[in-house]
């Protein structure tokens, strides 16, 4: 069974949305840093969201961005539930980005200041 979600201030929320922002803008550069080409950023399904969508060769990654205050906060990131989530929305959203013989795959970039990007591949076996 799930908790439900901290119940954030109008300040809080804004702050969220700005931090989640900078970690997609800064995601999305490290990948192209690894030679990947940005496809699209926050797109939405009825199944729900994915961050980032890059291309690399035949290789299409539907990618989860997670920000934290801390490297240690961003070991409790990511959970099964939100990959599924992912997962759900990238099968939704192969048609558009992916070709015939192209792979695909769900990412997760986890970043937190003074930390290197940890890119975690493949992240999603469903």
């Amino acid at each position: 069974m799930s908790r439900p979600a901290p119940t954030r201030s109008p300040d809080q929320r804004r702050a969220a949305e700005t931090s989640g922002r900078r970690g997609e803008r800064l995601a999305a550069w490290w990948l192209r840093l690894k030679g990947w080409r940005i496809l699209d950023r926050r797109v939405r399904t009825p199944a729900g969201e994915v961050d980032l969508v890059a291309r690399r060769g035949d290789l299409v990654a539907f990618v989860e961005v997670k920000m934290r205050r801390t490297a240690a906060e961003l070991d409790h990131a990511i959970d099964q539930r939100r990959l599924a989530r992912v997962a759900a929305a990238a099968e939704l959203l192969m048609p558009r980005y992916a070709g015939p013989g192209d792979d695909i795959r769900v990412d997760v970039i986890l970043l937190a200041p003074g930390s290197r990007p940890r890119h975690i591949e493949n992240a999603w076996i469903g």
